[in-house]
């Protein structure tokens, strides 16, 4: 019974460090697993490496995809996708469509930067600073044009 006692705390210390932190991860990692499996041909992506594309080809292990506006490909792998941006349009047509409670749950639509205009910036006119006269001892002025002749 004693032995039993001594054992508890770290029958609870390692319960609380699996519901705090093992199951939480298994959950990102299951999650992060099935996005790199459904991405599709015209699904915008973001790789580990902060490149910005949309994924051209999609094979087993790896994608091709495009970036830039001279629109260059590449041979990314799939454990490399950060993140989904959006999907195809056309894509998620094919999927079933959500009811309007669903729609209404969603998160608000991100706010994108307003265009700039052609409108030059104001011009500021900048105030002529004032120059201050120190004055300078004699003797460190003859310090310094002493080292001057030194060197």
């Amino acid at each position: 019974m004693n032995t039993a006692m001594q054992l508890m705390p770290l029958v609870l210390l390692i319960l609380i460090m699996y519901f705090l932190l093992i199951r939480p991860q298994k959950k990102r990692e299951k999650a992060t697993t099935q996005m790199r499996n459904n991405i599709q041909v015209g699904d915008e992506v973001i790789t580990i490496g902060g490149v910005c594309g949309k994924i051209v080809k999609v094979k087993d292990e790896s994608l091709i995809i495009q970036v830039g506006a001279e629109k260059v490909k590449f041979e990314i792998m799939r454990w490399a996708v950060s993140k989904v941006l959006n999907s195809d349009p056309a894509a998620s047509s094919k999927k079933s469509k959500p009811s309007a409670d669903e729609t209404a749950e969603e998160t608000p639509k991100k706010v994108l930067p307003k265009k700039m205009t052609g409108k030059k910036p104001e011009e500021t006119v900048e105030e002529p600073v004032e120059e201050k006269i120190i004055d300078v001892p004699e003797e460190d002025i003859k310090i310094v044009e002493e080292n001057k002749e030194e060197n």
